[in-house]
């Protein structure tokens, strides 16, 4: 399907509050150019802009957002691309206050009760929420043992990221980082030996209970029978600090940002993407891009890292990253997507929901082994429960997810696609969906082969870089690149890792490295 034209930014949520003019042009201003408008590539510039800095920023599409943009059709539907919805908004509210904007000033955030209902074929339903009577209520129909075990839960996992904040909101750039004194602190409930779900046991006792609290690992693009135990305060924040709806998708909250980067001075150039940063005696000095250089004291890249460093710099450069180790890097699985414009209303569908298979262990056996589900999970996305503004009025935007493997297996999606679009529309009825087919009036489909040729994902892995334990901290490519001097790193195959909130505090460490090597000024 043809490209979608680039929407021009859509307006605040409410008037904004002034923010300080952006710093008058001085000799000695630093220039920092970032490569990408992702949430990383925003936050930053963002943040470096509202110290004093010169901040231009490349973005090779024509918007900004990244894998977190929204998708206008000419319909009128819209859709998220990536991510569907917002978790600890604390961390982007901090960065927004750090430099003079108020983030509820710019995007609407609406909070979700229930979170989503979750699933399980052939069994219950659970209406997850963060009301902790009610989710006891809710666990009870599974398992009233489980039931118990909840607010333990909560507890630990309360104590578990107060241990562990310090840690992910530093930079870990060699192997003495491992042992300094917050790390030893957080490694008694770090558990390395367990996976997530291994965890869970200690608290609840059904494999259902469990999933509802480890099927989150997903969105690392991992399983819970894999994943380190450290992210169970993945599903905690969720029921801690509750699940949020930006209105108009969560690429208004990517707009945000832009508009409050552009007032703070920085200038964002779409359809512009860089060719390879430009390196003097074995040093950052700038970017390429458009026929030109564009000279810099700082190259900040939030480009996915597996597809873009080795097109940004030569092999020989990266002695800790080269191509071979970064081909031979683990990769989260990929997705195959659905997003559908329908004719008509879908009653009782919830704005999230979540279909756990049956044998929801095949399941992610098969994606581990490179083998495409027959009998897949399914993400359904149908916002229009809470903002009428995803879709025209009588019809209904539905955002489909099936986990999969990633390109490093080899599937054939010219081939498979056809099959695989069927077996996710007929996948539809076990949540309730009857046949839409006829109803359909927009479509697009993207594939893990998409995801690599039209978005610039690496092997198609939409998470990035796997987050076990031998390519998290220390051993995950750092925020400051040290095999190149200039360099910084930001995103979600960065420390410390995938997600929206994760990749916000990412973009604080790195906006911190850069002006402490730089000698910039830290904004009050």
């Amino acid at each position: 399907m043809d490209a979608l034209p680039p929407p021009a930014l859509p307006p605040p949520a409410s008037p904004p509050r002034a923010l300080p003019a952006a710093p008058a042009l001085r000799r000695d201003r630093r220039r920092i150019a970032v490569v990408g408008a992702g949430p990383g590539g925003l936050a930053a510039a963002m943040q470096l802009a509202s110290s004093g800095a010169e901040v231009t920023l490349f973005e090779k599409d024509g918007v900004v957002g990244g894998r977190s943009r929204t998708l206008d059709t000419p319909q009128g539907f819209r859709f998220d691309l990536g991510p569907t919805f917002f978790l600890y908004p604390r961390i982007l509210a901090e960065i927004f206050a750090s430099c003079g904007a108020v983030l509820e000033d710019e995007v609407e955030l609406v909070k979700l009760d229930p979170h989503y209902r979750l699933v399980f074929e052939g069994g219950p339903t659970i209406e997850a929420t963060s009301d902790v009577a009610r989710m006891e209520a809710e666990i009870a129909r599974i398992s009233p043992a489980d039931a118990r075990g909840l607010r333990p839960w909560l507890a630990e996992n309360r104590r578990k990221l107060t241990a562990f904040k310090p840690v992910l909101e530093r930079a870990f750039g060699r192997a003495g980082d491992m042992m300094a004194p917050d790390m030893l602190r957080a490694l008694p409930l770090l558990r390395p030996h367990r996976s997530l779900d291994d965890d869970l046991k200690r608290h609840f006792k059904d494999e259902r209970t469990r999933l509802a609290f480890g099927f989150q690992a997903k969105y690392l693009g991992m399983s819970p029978f894999r994943c380190p135990s450290l992210f169970t305060i993945l599903s905690y924040l969720e029921y801690e600090h509750g699940v949020f709806h930006p209105i108009g998708g969560c690429g208004a909250v990517a707009n945000a940002m832009a508009r409050v980067a552009e007032r703070l001075g920085v200038e964002i150039r779409l359809n512009t993407p860089v060719d390879r940063i430009a390196c003097e005696a074995g040093r950052a000095v700038g970017v390429e891009a458009g026929g030109r250089r564009h000279a810099a004291d700082a190259v900040v890249v939030n480009a996915d890292f597996a597809h873009a460093l080795p097109r940004l710099l030569p092999d020989a450069m990266r002695k800790r990253w080269p191509d071979r180790k970064i081909a031979a890097a683990r990769y989260s699985c990929s997705t195959f997507m659905l997003y559908l414009g329908i004719e008509g209303e879908l009653p009782g569908l919830a704005h999230h929901n979540v279909l756990l298979a049956e044998d929801y262990r095949r399941n992610i056996r098969q994606i581990e082994t490179g083998e495409l589900p027959d009998v897949p999970s399914l993400y359904v996305q149908h916002a229009g429960v809470t903002d009428a503004t995803m879709a025209p009025p009588g019809h209904t935007a539905l955002y489909v997810l099936v986990p999969v493997p990633n390109l490093t297996h080899g599937a054939d999606w010219a081939a498979e696609a056809p099959r695989y679009r069927r077996l996710a529309l007929d996948r539809l009825a076990a949540l309730g969906i009857p046949d839409i087919e006829a109803r359909i009036r927009y479509e697009r489909m993207v594939t893990p082969q998409g995801w690599q040729d039209d978005f610039a994902v690496g092997h198609g892995a939409t998470f990035n870089l796997a987050h076990d334990l031998k390519q998290m901290l220390v051993f995950r490519p750092g925020n400051r690149f040290t095999d190149v001097p200039g360099v910084y790193l930001v995103g979600g195959g960065t420390h410390p890792g995938s997600g929206l909130p994760v990749i916000y505090e990412g973009a604080r460490i790195t906006a911190g490295l850069v002006r402490q090597d730089l000698r910039m000024e830290i904004p009050a």
